[in-house]
């Protein structure tokens, strides 16, 4: 069990592994990688596979396996030598590791205040929940795959847009949870939180906004004063072979992102409903996603390729999978970002699971809303984009609607809140009344 001391720790590495990811993604679309030695800028290309940063992404949550693997060696090994050495912390508390695969009687007694540990619960919980193994483990192939198709989407509007507005527009991803969670799940949503989703969808439309307004300096060319000139020359090139106004270009790139919650909200409730029918530890689910969406993905990048990456008209472009490969593994810059990527959210999702388990999932979603504000700002310190009135308007309404959705703050209107909800605990917390 994580202490209250620890959870500080865990919040403040969501935070920072969930910035890095965004910043380095954007940090390799930036990278020069073909045709960089030529004395005319305009033949220099940047480094644009969309597809192959999806593929980094599932291997960095296939390495969620180490975790597993590491805490499966020390049930095994070490806590049954430190429980004989009669250790005070872990004397009595272990376990064979076979309760923890369901092989173990489970109608076999448990003493001591041990058995609220996750490691003692069985896998078929009191709740009827069917163990999630064998044949049945082939359902996370479907949230995976629509984590496959957010990710390429949204990895290929950050090629339009600026990392922050890449994080804002985000945002909308409460909207979609909202309304596929009273569809599908039958959830059901107060006034104030309908209201909550449209203060989001507001807010989203003002970050596309200021993109469309202001699009003079999204996209690629965002690293001015901090890269060479010889990527920022590359944007030249890329927007004469474009032939599109950079409004147009952040237009696209906003609704591109907007679209992938879709297929991210989808992945959610896809996971709501197993988890809810199903039992697995959340940290074997990401690592069973990383191997399914690696595989899909994959195998589909293949397809793509000898269908249309290594025709005349595919060559050097998304598809391109033999050119791509090549850039990475020939381009110094692009292999360590990977590297660093794949650690970035491979973190992410172990502190943010960690995160969801120790405190609540409103209080997960409420920091991950937070760190669009520090990818904003993380951006104007590196000179990647300019200081606009009307993003901040955009940022503000994001946060707001995300925690009034969540009862972070209040409604601005108690009469908004059902009678049987206006007694639940909000923040700050109000003494009843009596007449």
């Amino acid at each position: 069990m994580v202490t209250k001391a620890a959870i500080p720790l865990l919040v403040a590495m969501m935070l920072v592994t969930g910035v890095c990811n965004t910043i380095l993604n954007k940090y390799q679309d930036m990278q020069c990688v073909r045709n960089c030695d030529s004395p005319n800028p305009k033949d220099h290309r940047l480094f644009e596979q969309p597809v192959i940063q999806t593929i980094l992404m599932f291997i960095g949550e296939m390495g969620c396996w180490l975790v597993v693997f590491s805490s499966h060696l020390y049930k095994r090994y070490l806590a049954p030598r430190l429980s004989q050495n009669q250790s005070p912390l872990l004397a009595g508390g272990y376990r064979p590791v076979n309760t923890v695969d369901g092989d173990e009687d489970e109608d076999q007694p448990i003493n001591g205040p041990n058995i609220t540990d996750d490691r003692l619960k069985p896998l078929r919980l009191p709740d009827g929940r069917i163990p999630l193994r064998g044949l049945i483990t082939f359902l996370l192939a479907a949230p995976a795959c629509c984590d496959i198709a957010g990710t390429t989407l949204m990895n290929v509007g950050l090629l339009f847009v600026a990392a922050s507005i890449y994080q804002m527009t985000r945002g909308a991803l409460v909207l979609f949870v909202g309304l596929f969670s009273v569809l599908f799940l039958h959830r059901k949503l107060y006034l104030y939180q309908w209201l909550a989703l449209f203060v989001v969808v507001s807010g989203v439309a003002l970050v596309g906004l200021a993109g469309a307004l202001f699009g003079d300096n999204q996209a690629h060319d965002i690293t001015q004063g901090t890269v060479s000139s010889a990527v920022i020359s590359a944007t030249v090139e890329i927007r004469a072979v474009a032939q599109t106004p950079e409004a147009v270009r952040a237009a696209v790139g906003v609704l591109l992102i907007a679209a992938a919650q879709i297929f991210t909200a989808s992945q959610f409730v896809l996971e709501e409903w197993i988890l809810e029918n199903y039992a697995m530890e959340p940290l074997q689910v990401v690592g069973w996603e990383g191997i399914f969406g690696f595989s899909v993905t994959v195998i589909g990048s293949i397809i793509l390729y000898l269908g249309v990456g290594r025709t005349e008209a595919g060559r050097y472009g998304y598809f391109d999978a033999k050119e791509g490969w090549h850039q990475v593994l020939t381009n110094k810059a692009v292999a360590i970002s990977g590297v660093m990527i794949m650690i970035s959210i491979g973190g992410f999702n172990f502190f943010g699971l960690s995160v969801t388990r120790t405190v609540s999932a409103t209080s997960r979603s409420t920091i991950d809303t937070c760190r669009t504000l520090f990818i904003w700002l993380v951006s104007l310190g590196l000179g990647w984009e300019t200081f606009k009135w009307l993003q901040v308007v955009g940022f503000a309404l994001l946060v707001y609607g995300t925690f009034l959705f969540n009862d972070i703050i209040r409604p601005p209107l108690k009469a908004c809140l059902p009678r049987e909800a206006r007694e639940r605990v909000l923040l700050p917390e109000e003494p009843i009344e009596h007449n």
